[in-house]
């Protein structure tokens, strides 16, 4: 498996050539913090250049573990993106690295919000109904955040209103 993906522009024929392959879990660099790869990005794509546009049309795909923010629960959901199409500027390089380029197009399709139910396998996704009242019993173990002594937030927009009527 090549760490990088390098199209040789001298060698393309005019009407293109296909390009498929996998590149390493290890170009995605993501913080520790964030999604993890758990595979290879692969890729089956047809690669044709038109004057100082590369264009890369074709399917990606990667699978990521993440956190569901529901449950909190890690899960794996690959990024499938089929028919997709990106365009590159050239100019008049004799090898271009695309590699980036597909990192890029996989990052921007991660789910805003993951959740767990929307992974490779399903798996039901609803929070712990005794982490949804404050006002639950002190039976089932879990601690209880403190309360707020007094209301001085909402009185501070309470003064705000009165000054308004006052106009």
């Amino acid at each position: 498996m090549s760490n990088r993906l390098k199209i040789e522009l001298g060698s393309l024929p005019e009407d293109g050539r296909a390009f498929e392959g996998e590149l390493p879990p290890e170009i995605f660099e993501l913080p520790e913090d964030d999604a993890k790869p758990v595979g290879p990005l692969i890729y089956d794509l047809w690669v044709q250049r038109f004057e100082s546009e590369l264009l890369l049309t074709g399917s990606i795909s990667a699978p990521f573990e993440f956190t569901c923010v529901v449950t909190l629960k890690q899960f794996v959901q690959t990024i499938h993106l089929d028919g997709t199409a990106i365009s590159i500027e050239i100019g008049n390089q004799g090898e271009i690295d695309i590699t980036d380029d597909l990192r890029e197009e996989i990052l921007i399709n991660f789910p805003a919000d993951p959740r767990c139910d929307e992974g490779d396998v399903p798996e039901p996704c609803e929070i712990d109904s005794r982490y949804l009242s404050v006002d639950k019993s002190t039976e089932d173990g879990l601690p209880t955040p403190p309360r707020a002594e007094s209301d001085d937030l909402w009185s501070a927009l309470d003064t705000l209103k009165d000054l308004k009527d006052q106009s």
